[in-house]
């Protein structure tokens, strides 16, 4: 796998490895020091920083924080650290636990001094071994350490650990959803409200983090805010971890300015198409936002700016396709994969995603006429919003999406359906 250490922070070599000496005897450490010295001082810092959530919403992380540190010190308070990263094309939590697990953990703890979370949960995908692995030697480490046993004389707290494998569905990514499995349920999605700052785990205050976010934490403490948003390009602050995958060179995780253009990821550090074949279309943020085509490949990949071309920055994933590549083909394999994670609570979600699924594979197969696909559309149309949570706009979303940009190759499809038809006939 590729990896750019463009600016020395997440992927930094020094930042690398589960020794929890040698992350100390580098530069880790530092910021959960700072933490100590000055509780009150970290929310307003995030917020200064302008750090935002890099599991997909992009929300502001010191509103989460914020939220949790408001509901008071007599209770519980968890912190789920999500790692369950079950989309397509996403992989860089996997990367930064397996490789790097200490300033994960030390971002949790600085969770705990700044808003009282004592309960931290690391929850991984099952399928993500080493990760598991790895953020289990490495907590038993910290367990050991005299930085905890400061941190809980500053909190005033026990601070217990627990590694966990998520369900390994999907939807068990969903904030809510994380709650019910570490409760021992199955992740349905819940309704909101109350939001898990007021009631999650067990009935207590809850915060779910995103791995990436919490792994930027100790970096931002220890250098501070300006140092954090001269990182990134225009407007936008920190740096990313892009997955880059499908048809480039050299496929990986790239830590680059948050804001870095699409064609420098594509053509500069993914060394261009495969074959030399020309780019067709790029799936971005995973597989549940909109497409962008060639004439987007300035945009910036911030959250806003993309945003702003009618997609979504998502996660960082970047799935490339080149010229010749199906996307009725492509689509239909995204939109299997959002019908067989349904977690089946919701009707509209269970049943539209299926339908959708076996008209898309009717289309793709050249077994569809013309009312098929204005059944897909109508579909589409009515839908959205009906379901808990977003996997049913997911899926919906990349449909519309491909419809708006490719809909002449789902019309040939129908026009092969009809000629194939016409010839057996005769």
């Amino acid at each position: 796998m590729n990896t750019v250490f463009k600016n020395h922070v997440l992927l930094h070599p020094n930042s690398l490895g589960n020794n929890l000496s040698n992350w100390l005897s580098s530069y880790g450490g530092s910021g959960l020091i700072k933490a100590l010295q000055q509780p009150e001082a970290i929310i307003p810092l995030l917020k200064e920083a302008g750090l935002r959530g890099l599991g997909g919403s992009g929300f502001p992380t010191w509103k989460k924080w914020q939220a949790v540190a408001q509901q008071g010190s007599d209770t519980d308070k968890y912190l789920i650290c999500n790692g369950n990263e079950d989309e397509p094309g996403t992989f860089k939590d996997a990367y930064l636990m397996s490789r790097s697990p200490n300033q994960v953990i030390e971002g949790a703890l600085i969770s705990a001094v700044a808003n009282g979370t004592n309960r931290i949960v690391f929850y991984i995908n099952p399928e993500q071994d080493k990760a598991l692995a790895s953020m289990r030697e490495a907590v038993v480490q910290w367990q050991a350490s005299e930085l905890l046993q400061r941190t809980e004389a500053v909190t005033g707290k026990s601070i217990e650990f627990q590694v966990m494998a998520s369900s390994g569905h999907y939807i068990g990514g969903e904030e809510t959803a994380a709650i019910e499995s570490v409760e021992g349920k199955f992740p349905f999605p819940r309704g909101k409200p109350p939001y898990p700052a007021q009631s999650g785990v067990n009935g207590c205050p809850t915060l779910v983090n995103n791995i990436e976010t919490l792994a930027n934490i100790p970096h931002l403490l220890r250098n501070g805010a300006h140092w954090f948003q001269k990182l990134g390009k225009g407007l936008s602050s920190g740096t990313k971890l892009y997955c880059l995958s499908g048809d480039v060179l050299y496929p990986g995780v790239y830590e680059l300015p948050m804001g870095t253009p699409l064609s420098e990821l594509i053509y500069i550090h993914g060394g261009g198409m495969l074959l030399e074949k020309k780019l067709k279309a790029v799936f971005t943020g995973g597989v549940s936002s909109t497409i962008l085509t060639p004439k987007d490949l300035d945009v910036p990949l911030d959250f806003d700016s993309v945003r702003i071309r009618g997609s979504s920055l998502g996660t960082g994933a970047m799935i490339v396709v080149s010229e010749g590549t199906g996307i009725v083909r492509q689509v239909t394999e995204y939109v299997n994969f959002y019908a067989h994670s349904s977690c089946g609570q919701c009707p509209s979600c269970k049943t539209g995603t299926y339908y959708i699924s076996q008209l898309l594979n009717r289309i793709d197969t050249g077994q569809a006429g013309n009312q098929d696909l204005d059944t897909l559309i109508n579909l589409c149309a009515i839908l959205p919003g009906s379901g808990r949570c977003h996997l049913l706009d997911g899926a919906i979303k990349i449909v519309d999406s491909s419809l708006f940009h490719f809909k002449d190759e789902y019309q040939h499809s129908l026009s092969h359906s009809f000629n194939s038809k016409a010839k057996t006939e005769l």
